[in-house]
Parts: structure tokens; C-alpha cells; sequence
């Protein structure tokens, strides 16, 4: 449990803050909804990013203990302050032309007039977040060298497209293309650049790697991750950024309270974070095999449902649901593969 000693430490900080929100606003009834509330976002946030803490784990696990400790340290002051509150901030401040202190002002005194505001700019940053996560999951599947598969034959002959330079890159664009006739007219352009940035991105960050570190373990997105450093540092840093402005969207459906929403989403991302430490330092990804490529699955399921939801609503709970219910289903296969190689007299 001591892994988790300072989300705990937060989570009473941050909902000692709530209650006082509330209360300060309507007395006691509005504390305890405060109360309610900010929990409710919390466990929806864990659910959403579980898959994020195991695909960060088996990034970290790899990294020296300096830039485990950056990114553990650092990290969480960008993914709470930076992820969940500036980034969704400067949306609307872009968005509308208007300065960022003015954007927060109207988040705090006009909560419904701010999140219709981001609401109505759900298209580009699904468009962004969802091909950035296409990518991430592709280059997992079609990767010729994964020696482990959780599908077995099918699986492995997936992964031997990867040979083939440039394919999730090419896949990726392909599925930015193909939800176009469904966007609407006035949004195509929009959606189409959002888009691109996402796989401008996911590639820069490549590019950066390859600048700065001075490697020759190769430059590819796969190699630099594994090494750590600015490179891997920035790739998990868009990834978190990612996930977590779909809990930001899906935070709205249940409060405008932007104050409430901050509070809550960052106890979530605390104990995110924490879960990311236990995987690293328990070894959990190599006693449970399987364990990586369910939070890739995951991903990729997000991935999906972050473009389709540019044309139709899917409720948070199913992303939710879903993203745990692969979890689950690879620790189950996990244990089962376990047993076997016991049975066997193999290492598992």
C-alpha cells in the first residue's frame, strides 16, 4: 500500500477542498454533493486510464531511475494542472479569441456557457486524440518482432505487416480519411488538420528522440521509448494527454463545476499514476504476460470510439467498461498461461 500513500494524502486534500466548494456555494447539502460528485469522477477517471497506467509501466519499467522519477514527479504536476485544467483552458481560449484569464473567469462564474464551448470542439480533439492512440496501438500490433501474442496465429501474422515500413502510419491516415463523409460540412477541414496533427505528432516526437538522443540503438518510436529520455518522456506525456481530455469531455456529463471536475479528475490521475509505480516496481507486466497487450487492445478500442464519437454519443461508462473488461479478460489469460507453464515445468 505504500505505493499509494500519497494518492490517498491528495484525494483527502482534494476532497476537503470539494466540500468546502460546495458549502461555500450552498451550505451542507452542496458539500456532500460536492463530495459525490468529485468520488464519482475520480473512479471514472481510473477506470478510463487504467489502460494508460499499464501501457506507462511497461514504457518505465525499461528507463533508468532518473527519468522514472521525472516522469513519475514532473509527470503528475503536468497531467493534473497541465492535462486536465490548461490544456481544455487554451482549447476554449483559441477557440473563441479570448485570453486565457478571461476563459477562467467564465469557467468559474458561466460553468455551462465554458463547457459548451469545449463541447462544441469535441470534433477536432477526438480527431487528434484518436488517430495519436491509433498509432500507438498499431505500432503494438504490427510489430514483427513481439515475440509474445495474446491472439495467438492471428496476432502474429498481424504483426508481421509491420515489416512492411510506415504501415501504421498509412492505416492511420486511412481511418482519418474514412470518417470525413460522416463529420459535418462546416468541420471537415478542421477535423482533417486535428488529425494530422495527431500523426504530425506521434512522428515529431520520433524525430525529437532522434535529435537529442545520441543513440545508435535506432530512432523509431518503439527503440526510443524503451530508452527513456526527452524523447520518451514527451511520447508518454501526449498519451497521457490523450486519455485524459476524454475524461475531461466526459466530466461535463455530470457537472459543469469546473473547480469540482479539476478536483476529481485529479485524485483519478494520482491514482494513476500510483498504479503506474506498483506495475513498475512489483514486476507485475512480467508475471502477467498478457497484462500489455490488453491495455493495448484497450487503446485501440478507445481509438475507435474517440472517432466515432465526431458522428455519434458513447457513453463514458461503456468507455470505461470496456477499456476494463480487456484488463481483465488479458490477467485472466495471463494466469491461465501461468498455470500451463507450470504444469509444463517451464518458466512462466
Amino acid at each position: 500500500m505504500k505505493h499509494f500513500n500519497v494518492s490517498f494524502i491528495v484525494s483527502f486534500i482534494c476532497l476537503g477542498i470539494a466540500a468546502w466548494w460546495g458549502y461555500e456555494h450552498t451550505g451542507w447539502s452542496g458539500a456532500l454533493t460536492a463530495l459525490g460528485i468529485a468520488t464519482i469522477l475520480a473512479v471514472m477517471e481510473v477506470s478510463l486510464s487504467f489502460d494508460n497506467a499499464v501501457v506507462n509501466a511497461s514504457v518505465l519499467k525499461t528507463w533508468d531511475a532518473f527519468w522514472q522519477k521525472l516522469f513519475l514527479g514532473v509527470g503528475i504536476i503536468i497531467a493534473v494542472f497541465g492535462m486536465r485544467l490548461l490544456f481544455p483552458l487554451v482549447i476554449v481560449a483559441v477557440a473563441a479569441d479570448i485570453g486565457i484569464m478571461d476563459v477562467w473567469t467564465l469557467a468559474i462564474n458561466d460553468p455551462k456557457t465554458y463547457s459548451q464551448h469545449l463541447t462544441n470542439h469535441h470534433a477536432e480533439v477526438a480527431a487528434f486524440g484518436g488517430i495519436f492512440l491509433l498509432l500507438v496501438f498499431l505500432n503494438f500490433l504490427l510489430d514483427h518482432e513481439k515475440d509474445t501474442h495474446w491472439l495467438g496465429a492471428i496476432e502474429e501474422k498481424l504483426g508481421k505487416l509491420g515489416k512492411v515500413g510506415s504501415i501504421s502510419v498509412m492505416i492511420s491516415l486511412a481511418a482519418l480519411l474514412a470518417i470525413l463523409p460522416f463529420v459535418e460540412e462546416g468541420q471537415k477541414l478542421v477535423v482533417l488538420i486535428s488529425g494530422l496533427w495527431g500523426v504530425l505528432i506521434y512522428v515529431g516526437v520520433d524525430a525529437i528522440s532522434a535529435l537529442l538522443e545520441q543513440e545508435d540503438q535506432g530512432t523509431n518510436v518503439g527503440d526510443m521509448v524503451k530508452r527513456g529520455g526527452i524523447g520518451g518522456f514527451l511520447y508518454l506525456e501526449v498519451l497521457d494527454a490523450s486519455f485524459s481530455f476524454d475524461g475531461v469531455i466526459g466530466a461535463f456529463a455530470i457537472t459543469n463545476d469546473v473547480v469540482i471536475i479539476m478536483l476529481g479528475l485529479a485524485i483519478g490521475a494520482m491514482f494513476v499514476r500510483s498504479m503506474t509505480v506498483f506495475l513498475v516496481h512489483k514486476g507485475t507486466l512480467d508475471e502477467y504476460v498478457y497484462l500489455e497487450h490488453g491495455a493495448h487492445y484497450a487503446i485501440g478500442i478507445l481509438a475507435l470510439i474517440m472517432l466515432a464519437s465526431i458522428k455519434v454519443h458513447i457513453p463514458e461508462i461503456f468507455t470505461g467498461l470496456i477499456g476494463v473488461a480487456f484488463i481483465l479478460a488479458s490477467l485472466w489469460s495471463s494466469v491461465r498461461h501461468r498455470k500451463q507453464q507450470e504444469a509444463l515445468g517451464a518458466p512462466a
